[in-house]
């Protein structure tokens, strides 16, 4: 490994776990562990796992009209987000496409305080975005938190015997707790399709909690690798794969995260970069769409294989692909002509033709905790 890379808080622990390391946005990131990828994601299906995601980007933004602000880089209803409540939001630019993919909590009872967290891979460049176009707010990254994800099956029964509070939170909201005498500030979302737990906690403590929380029998630590593994099998976007800056969220199936009020006719109408672009492609449709593909045989696809039709026609690219354990198969996410989306379609790896099967969205059910 490089001695350029960063080191997250968990570093150590990670080396005792037997982490082999990747060096990922800057940081060395643990792929997986001793058990491997596959054992890894099992076990966040099954029990409950806990991953460093301290490489990410936690921002906080303040002001008398910071909701206001936002509004304008975001094609979502931040005005009328209640206290201690979170939304999926996107940077769009001006061309329609997407800066990148995140989430804001309001943190503030009078709303004068956000709290952001942005992909780790974009997280300078969007720090820099919200200077740059935040009018009268203050930008702060904390780089004195770190943060981890808990997600699993048995997430919150381990939370249960920690947190009676954590314990009854629902998707997308967020409090203060103590965790084991430590202050944290937990929302209960996450990147699996799992209900769980995303905490971030001081730097000084970071170990601390990561160790406690490891102290439970349900608990392993979980790497980069079945991250992704788990957020396939979900159906959920990955920056700079189904969502990039000539991807709209239109185009990348996920219309859902423009908030009603933002779109045409909506009381808050339009009013962020690139709303003319995406707005008529909600009206409109648009020439390429996102697809689900499960691969005939054994064999994985992965990103950048070309899709073909039936006539060898090019049609598309696999933007995610790989081996989903939960359903012993390649599965794989696609960018298509929209006219070819009844068309029969093949990825093309190593000049091979393998047939691929377009499915519904999730490959897995989701397990979030609605109440």
């Amino acid at each position: 490994m490089s001695d350029n890379l960063q080191q997250t808080p968990f570093y150590s622990l990670h080396q005792q776990a037997g982490a082999k390391f990747v060096p990922f946005a800057g940081y060395a990131m643990p792929v997986q562990y001793a058990k491997g990828i596959k054992t890894e994601h099992v076990h966040t299906r099954t029990q409950a796992g806990l991953f460093d995601v301290s490489h990410m980007g936690q921002i906080v933004i303040t002001g008398d009209n910071v909701a206001e602000q936002l509004e304008k880089l975001v094609p979502v209803d931040i005005i009328d987000l209640p206290f201690m409540k979170q939304r999926y939001a996107l940077f769009t630019n001006e061309e329609g496409g997407v800066l990148d993919d995140l989430m804001v909590t309001n943190i503030s009872e009078i709303g004068n305080e956000l709290f952001l967290v942005v992909n780790a891979g974009c997280k300078n460049e969007d720090f820099e975005h919200l200077k740059a176009n935040l009018v009268d707010c203050k930008v702060d990254m904390l780089t004195d938190k770190s943060l981890l994800a808990f997600q699993g099956v048995k997430a919150r029964e381990v939370m249960a015997q920690i947190s009676t509070e954590a314990a009854e939170m629902t998707f997308m909201s967020a409090a203060n707790i103590s965790l084991n005498g430590i202050e944290c500030f937990v929302t209960c979302s996450g990147y699996t399709g799992e209900d769980g737990y995303e905490i971030s906690v001081a730097n000084q403590d970071a170990e601390a909690l990561a160790s406690y929380l490891l102290s439970f029998d349900e608990v392993d630590w979980i790497g980069l690798g079945a991250r992704d593994s788990l957020r396939l099998e979900a159906g959920l976007c990955l920056y700079g794969h189904e969502l990039s800056t000539v991807i709209s969220p239109v185009e990348a199936g996920i219309s859902w995260a423009i908030s009603k009020i933002r779109r045409l006719g909506g009381a808050r109408e339009g009013g962020f970069l690139g709303a003319e672009v995406i707005l008529a492609q909600m009206e409109n449709g648009t020439n390429f769409k996102k697809v689900a593909l499960i691969a005939q045989g054994k064999a994985p696809v992965r990103d950048g294989s070309l899709l073909v039709d039936e006539n060898d026609k090019e049609v598309g690219v696999v933007t995610s692909g790989g081996y989903s354990p939960s359903l012993s198969v390649p599965i794989a996410l696609g960018r298509v002509v929209t006219a070819s989306m009844n068309s029969e379609l093949f990825a093309l790896v190593r000049n091979k033709k393998i047939a691929m099967e377009t499915v519904k969205l999730p490959f897995v059910k989701q397990n979030y905790f609605r109440g």
